[in-house]
C-alpha cells in the first residue's frame, strides 16, 4: 500500500438494519477471517482470510451514510468472523465512524489479543462504546475443546477492557449438553464477577440454522444430532449465572 493509499479491510458482508448486535438499529458489518473454529459456529464461510470484498473505510460507511436517519438510536456493530483479527483497519473504521458522531460496538470473541501489542488495542478502546464479548467456556480445557483456539487471549482482552473502563455485555452460546451444565454455568457467574465494566448478559440459544452452509462448503457439521437449546433453557442458563454472579463472598 502506498502512503496515499486508503486502508482496506476484507469484509464478508453488511447487513443494513440488525437488532441484535448492540442497542437500537445497528449497521453490522461481517470481517471476513477468523483463527477459531467453535464448534456451534453458524458462519463458517467468514473463517477463511482470502474470502470477501476488499474495502475501504469510507466503501464501508457509504451504507451508513445512505440511512442514517434510521440508526439515530443505534449506530455500527464490527462482528464477523473475528475483527479483531484486521486490527489496523477495524481501528480505522471506529475511528472515522467516531468522527462522524456515530456509536461503535465490537461483537469479538477476542481472539488474537496479545498484551505485547497494547498500544495497538489501546488505540481501538479509544473509539469503541461498547464490547459485546463472547464468553465461549468457563473453562481453559472447555475453551479449547469448543474453539481449538486457548482461553488467554480472550480472558486478557476482557481485563484490558475493564482496565480501559470500555462497557462490556457479556454473550454465551448456550449448547444442549456442552455449555448448559450447572457447574460450568455457575463457574462462569463467578468469571465474570471480576469485571466491574459488565453492563448485561447475553444467553444465546443455540440453533442448527447454519448447517446448510456446511454442507454447501463440503465440511463436516460438528454438533451432528445436538438439538437446539428452547428460550427458557438459556432463560434458565441466565438466571444461574446470574445468582453467582450476585455472589460477595
Amino acid at each position: 500500500m502506498t502512503p496515499c493509499e486508503a486502508p482496506r479491510g476484507r469484509i464478508h458482508s453488511i447487513e443494513s438494519f440488525g437488532t441484535v448486535d448492540g442497542p437500537g438499529i445497528r449497521y453490522v458489518v461481517f470481517f471476513q477471517g477468523c483463527p477459531m473454529r467453535c464448534r456451534f459456529c453458524h458462519n463458517p464461510d467468514t473463517w477463511v482470510f482470502s474470502g470477501g470484498s476488499l474495502m475501504t473505510v469510507d466503501e464501508v460507511l457509504a451504507g451508513y451514510e445512505k440511512n442514517r436517519v434510521f440508526y439515530k438510536s443505534g449506530g455500527l456493530t464490527a462482528t464477523g468472523g473475528e475483527p479483531l483479527a484486521q486490527l489496523p483497519f477495524l481501528t480505522a473504521l471506529f475511528a472515522e465512524a467516531k468522527r462522524r458522531g456515530i456509536h461503535t460496538c465490537l461483537d469479538t470473541s477476542g481472539a488474537g489479543y496479545a498484551p505485547a501489542r497494547k498500544a495497538a488495542f489501546d488505540a481501538l478502546l479509544c473509539v469503541t462504546d461498547l464490547v459485546l464479548l463472547d464468553f465461549k467456556h468457563s473453562s481453559p480445557e472447555g475453551h479449547l475443546a469448543l474453539t481449538g483456539q486457548p482461553q488467554a487471549p480472550s480472558l486478557a482482552f476482557a481485563q484490558a477492557l475493564a482496565e480501559a473502563g470500555v462497557p462490556m455485555v457479556a454473550r454465551h452460546v448456550l449448547v444442549p449438553g456442552v455449555t448448559d451444565g450447572e457447574a460450568h454455568l455457575r463457574a462462569l457467574g463467578r468469571l465474570l464477577r471480576r469485571y466491574a465494566n459488565l453492563k448485561g448478559l447475553e444467553i444465546l440459544p443455540y440453533h442448527t440454522m447454519g448447517k446448510a452452509k456446511y454442507d454447501a462448503l463440503g465440511l463436516d457439521y460438528p454438533l451432528e444430532g445436538v438439538p437446539a437449546a428452547e428460550k427458557k433453557d438459556a432463560q434458565r442458563a441466565r438466571e444461574t449465572i446470574l445468582r453467582e454472579l450476585r455472589k460477595t463472598e
